[in-house]
């Protein structure tokens, strides 16, 4: 045991001269002046040229890209593409669902069906569980996605109940995805809440 504290002391005060060191070894590999020779700014310069250009361009870059996680969405990586939404368009807005947590998430989906395209809705009874209902979502007869009352976890779904002829400033928004959360859960989603995408990789 005495050995085992000893080892472990060692170990800590190796990190620690380690690490006091470094700030002085960091200054000497970037050009610092030292004993036996004078300070070399051309190191310095060339470091600041090789990273402030990188880190500047990363601190632009980032900020303007979002990675898309979900499996739903044929896109790795998004930006932001101002300019008129259009069916078939990539949409980027806050989802909010006791199924996504507590707090909203960001969310990039498909925009499936415009104001003045008829969204219906067929319900039909779910394999499982009994006694619960599926919802088939069509848009001007073309099949959207199928809603299920389960989700992969096993918390209850509901779908939503809206159909008609989808009125102005709203979008089903969606994917071919037979998973996806979309608007089969959380209905139309507001056009103001919609920032169009464009697909980067």
């Amino acid at each position: 045991m005495f050995r085992l504290c000893w080892a472990a002391l060692s170990l800590i005060f190796a990190l620690a001269r380690a690490l006091a060191r470094l700030p002085r070894q960091a200054a000497v590999a970037l050009g610092g002046e030292q004993a036996d020779q004078p300070a070399r700014p051309r190191r310095l310069l060339l470091a600041l040229a090789t990273t402030l250009p990188v880190s500047l361009g990363g601190a632009w870059v980032l900020p303007r890209i979002t990675l898309v996680m979900s499996p739903s969405v044929d896109a790795w990586i998004v930006s932001p593409a101002p300019g008129t939404i259009h069916k078939g368009d990539l949409v980027q807005f806050m989802l909010s669902h006791p199924a996504v947590g507590p707090q909203p998430v960001s969310a990039t989906k498909y925009a499936l069906c415009l104001p003045g395209e008829r969204l219906t809705l067929v319900e039909q009874p779910a394999p499982f569980p009994a006694n619960r209902r599926t919802g088939h979502f069509y848009c001007n007869g073309s099949l959207l996605g199928v809603s299920f009352p389960v989700g992969p976890r096993g918390l209850r779904l509901e779908h939503a109940r809206w159909h008609g002829v989808i009125p102005p400033g709203y979008v089903y928004v969606g994917s071919r995805h037979p998973r996806g959360f979309d608007s089969r859960y959380v209905g139309l989603v507001p056009l103001t809440a919609l920032q169009r995408m464009r697909r980067l990789l």
